[in-house]
């Protein structure tokens, strides 16, 4: 048997081996990713997905799917849905291992009643503010609930007219019988089931009091012979609860539970609340906003599940928090795309060019690889070139500063691929706004540098106005304008949405090539970062640009004072 995984090592892995090494579980690994479907999954979900799934794989072993769905009044079945499609996109199958808690009901409760004829669950009738105030604090110990020392006859009839239906929603709940003085606040007679009357997505209206997650996930885990339930860090004082319902149930097998830093992005929340808060309060479109921290967001967004796994590999598996660079993912999928996106060109924001001595009514093309550090890696397009142009808006300075290297009055720039050109004249709006150069070219200079031996300043992008395409690209940006938007306790996380996360520009324009490209594809705009053409917007002829990152991070020089 193979004692060890060949991928990189982390304390997990080490625990592992270590298991595997004294023939623990028969040398078997399985894992499990264990959704709540109430909500879509985010970026801290994949981490969790590649390393379940990916400790599964390495090992030999097998990575269940599995909702947690206890609680029917959050949960839907869009999430279900969206949760699936989510773990499929990222590259992993479960195969014939789908499951749910629901799944499990009945042998929930009856471990439930077990508990209750051992004498170590009762039914109690406090209400949810007397419970708080019983519960105590992290330095004093909780009161015993005056319904504790009921008879296990009378806390067994009760239990069963619970699930009968016969109390109202709230009336009662079972809770485990613990004790109220234990340091570990999880550990003070934590309710089991509680009388909740909701349509359930799977189970109907069977049941109308539902198990409470932490009774309900360490045995599902049991269930499934779970061998390590990898949970993040939050679940640590959860553990001993998990392990105590597990050792009043012989025989039942106990999964070793291992907890990992969950994953903290800057400049965005993973909190499904706040996340929950920005769809419903409508400052995003919706869960796969491409501003949305969530796996539909990002794959509307245009990242690849390459740069996602990618970006979860070199973050790696620690055991304390730490917040994680955006810039870290961002460089994922740059890399990820660089050797996969055709360079193409794109005008966001047009200024028309005149070229004075070029013949009116001509069009000549010129060869433009996709690839040009590669030419051959994808071929080329024809580039058509004419009178007039469009080029970059910024790309042009009436008054440049010193070390500008693209056109002004009087200066030169190469137009990529084609000729160098010469501006001779800057024609004005009455508001004063430049709206078109004069400008004129040297023949001579065609696909290749002056002759002449003169200093061109800088090479700048163009279409051709007559063959360029109009379209809409997206500029999207990072959602807050703070490294830690929950960070503030004074401050409600949305007073730092950022005004300028979205940017539509309607009057762009894209090369002829374009003109019939797939939605779904990606591509580079040059000089300008990776788009992708989205899927849902985008229409025949009329494709919908939407930038995944700029090719640097603007964000960096930010971060740390800078303009």
């Amino acid at each position: 048997m193979e004692e060890t995984s060949a991928r990189p090592g982390n304390f997990i892995r080490t625990i592992i081996d270590g298991d595997r090494k004294v023939g623990k579980n028969g040398g078997l690994v399985v894992t499990r990713f264990p959704p709540e479907p109430n909500g879509y999954l985010h970026i801290g979900h994949a981490k969790s997905i590649c390393l379940n799934f990916g400790l599964a794989r390495d090992y030999g072993g097998r990575c269940h799917l599995r909702f947690d769905d206890t609680n029917p009044a959050a949960e839907d079945v869009e999430y279900v849905d969206s949760i699936m499609d989510d773990v499929r996109w990222l590259g992993f199958d479960w195969g014939e291992h789908l499951y749910y808690a629901s799944d499990y009901f009945e042998r929930l409760y009856q471990w439930a009643e077990q508990l209750v004829l051992a004498g170590k669950a009762f039914v109690c009738e406090l209400t949810p503010d007397e419970q708080r105030a019983y519960r105590g604090t992290l330095t004093e110990p909780g009161k015993n609930s005056p319904f504790r020392d009921r008879s296990v006859e009378e806390n067994l009839d009760l239990l069963r007219r619970m699930r009968a239906g016969e109390f109202p929603d709230g009336a009662k709940v079972l809770r485990a019988k613990i004790g109220m003085a234990s340091p570990n606040l999880n550990l003070r007679d934590p309710i089991m089931y509680r009388i909740k009357r909701f349509h359930h997505h799977r189970t109907g209206d069977r049941w109308c009091i539902y198990p409470m997650y932490d009774w309900a996930h360490g045995l599902s885990d049991a269930i499934e012979g779970i061998t390590h339930s990898i949970c993040t860090l939050e679940f640590e004082a959860h553990r001993p609860l998990y392990d105590w319902f597990i050792e009043q149930l012989p025989g039942v097998h106990h999964p070793q539970q291992v907890e990992f830093a969950r994953l903290n992005l800057d400049y965005t929340v993973l909190s499904k609340r706040m996340l929950i808060e920005l769809v419903t309060g409508k400052h995003v479109s919706g869960w796969d906003d491409p501003r949305m921290p969530t796996i539909a967001g990002f794959r509307r967004r245009g990242y690849t599940p390459e740069s996602i796994r990618d970006f979860a590999e070199r973050i790696g598996v620690a055991k304390a928090d730490s917040v994680v660079d955006t810039g870290m993912l961002e460089a994922c999928i740059r890399e990820d795309l660089n050797t996969k996106a055709k360079r193409v060109a794109c005008v966001h924001d047009p200024l028309r060019v005149v070229i004075e001595n070029y013949p009116e009514g001509q069009t000549e093309e010129f060869e433009a690889p996709y690839f040009p550090d590669d030419p051959p890696k994808m071929g080329h397009r024809m580039l058509p070139f004419s009178r007039e142009l469009w080029i970059e808006r910024e790309d042009f300075m009436e008054a440049p500063p010193k070390g500008f290297y693209r056109l002004a009055p009087g200066k030169e720039v190469r137009l990529r691929f084609s000729y160098v050109i010469k501006c001779t004249g800057v024609i004005k709006d009455d508001a004063g706004k430049v709206v078109e150069l004069r400008c004129t070219y040297d023949p001579e200079t065609k696909n290749a540098n002056p002759k002449d031996g003169r200093k061109i300043g800088g090479t700048i992008h163009w279409l051709s106005v007559a063959h360029a395409q109009k379209a809409e690209v997206r500029l999207f940006d990072r959602l807050f304008t703070v490294p830690a938007p929950a960070g503030d306790k004074e401050r409600n996380f949305k007073e730092f949405l950022n005004p300028n996360s979205l940017v539509v520009l309607k009057d762009a324009y894209v090369e002829p090539s374009l003109s019939s490209i797939e939605p779904g594809a990606r591509v580079q705009f040059e000089r300008k970062g990776y788009y992708f053409v989205d899927p849902i917007d985008s229409k025949p002829g009329a494709p919908v640009f939407s930038r995944i990152v700029p090719l640097r991070d603007s964000w960096a020089k930010q971060s740390k004072g800078g303009k």
